[in-house]
C-alpha cells in the first residue's frame, strides 16, 4: 500500500543550522498494516508523516501510494487518499460548528458539491451510528459546537472524520501526547476498533512504547533518520519495554536526554 524509497530530506542545508532529517529512508507497508513508529526527538517520525502527506517534499526520493507515484503530488491531491489525526485535539476540526456539520464535511470530501448545505435525515441517522461506536454519548449532541467538547471528545471526533471516507493510508502523529492517560487509553481503544473494523493500513507515531508495543502488527524504530529497527509477528508480541530500550541504547549511542523521551 505504502512505500518510501530513497527519501532524504534536508533542513537548512548549507547553513550552520543544516539538518539531516531523512537519509536514504526506505519503508514499505502492506495493505493492512499496522505499524506503530517509535524514536527519540528528532528522529524524523513527524517528518517522515510530512513528506507521506505532501506537506514538506523530500529533496530526493519516491512516494508510491497503492501502486502509484504521488512523490510530485501536492497535499490537497494526496489528502484524497489520506486520513490523518495530529497530536493537538484542537486540529482536524471547526470549533464554531456543530458535530454533525464536522462530520458532513468529512462524509462529503471527494464528492461534487452543489449549494446546498443542509443534511439530510438519512446522512443524520448515519453520523449517530457512527458516534455510537466512540462511546461518548456524542450521538445525543449533533448539534453541539466542537469547541464545547473536551480534548479527548475533540480526538475521539477527529479520529472518527479521518475514516468516515475510508482512506488508502491513516496517519496518526502522536494523536493520544496531549491527553491524560485514562482518556489516552480510550482513544487508542477505539484507534485499534476504528482501525480492525475497516481494515485500514495505518502509521501511528508514538512516545509511548508500552502502547507501540501493544497495538498493530508490526513495530519499527527510527534514529536520526533511518530505521534501526523492524520488528513484526510473534517477535513483537513477546518484547518488553526493556528490550526496546537496550536495543535503542545499542545502535544508535544515544544520550541520556533521548533515554528519558523514550521511557
Amino acid at each position: 500500500m505504502l512505500k518510501l524509497l530513497k527519501i532524504n530530506k534536508t533542513f537548512n542545508a548549507g547553513t550552520i543550522n543544516e539538518k539531516k532529517v531523512l537519509v536514504d529512508f526506505d519503508l514499505h507497508l502492506k495493505t493492512e498494516d499496522f505499524v506503530t513508529v517509535i524514536g527519540g526527538n528528532g528522529a524524523g517520525k513527524s517528518t517522515m508523516l510530512n513528506i507521506i502527506a505532501g506537506v514538506h517534499t523530500s529533496d530526493a526520493g519516491s512516494v508510491v501510494l497503492d501502486g502509484q507515484d504521488i512523490t510530485k503530488d501536492p497535499e490537497y491531491i494526496r489528502a484524497k487518499h489520506l486520513g490523518r489525526v495530529f497530536q493537538d485535539p484542537m486540529m482536524g476540526t471547526a470549533a464554531n460548528m456543530g458535530i454533525e456539520e464536522n462530520l458532513a464535511m468529512a462524509f462529503r470530501r471527494n464528492r461534487k458539491r452543489g449549494l446546498r448545505w443542509g443534511i439530510t435525515h438519512e446522512e443524520r441517522a448515519l453520523y449517530g451510528e457512527k458516534l455510537k461506536i466512540l462511546e461518548l454519548g456524542l450521538e445525543a449532541r449533533l448539534k453541539s459546537k466542537v469547541g464545547l467538547l473536551s480534548g479527548g471528545q475533540r480526538q475521539a471526533l477527529t479520529l472518527l472524520m479521518a475514516t468516515l471516507q475510508k482512506p488508502k493510508l491513516l496517519l496518526l502523529d502522536e494523536h493520544t501526547a496531549a491527553l491524560d492517560p485514562k482518556t489516552a487509553r480510550k482513544v487508542l481503544e477505539i484507534t485499534e476498533e476504528i482501525v480492525t473494523e475497516n481494515k485500514l493500513t495505518t502509521l501511528m507515531v508514538t512516545h509511548n512504547m508500552k502502547d507501540a508495543i501493544r497495538y498493530g502488527n508490526r513495530l519499527i524504530m527510527m534514529n536520526e533518520g533511518r530505521i534501526i529497527y523492524d520488528v513484526s509477528g510473534e517477535e513483537k508480541k513477546s518484547l518488553r519495554v526493556e528490550d526496546l530500550l537496550k536495543k535503542f541504547e545499542s545502535i544508535s549511542e544515544a544520550g541520556a536526554n533521548d533515554r528519558m523521551i523514550l521511557a
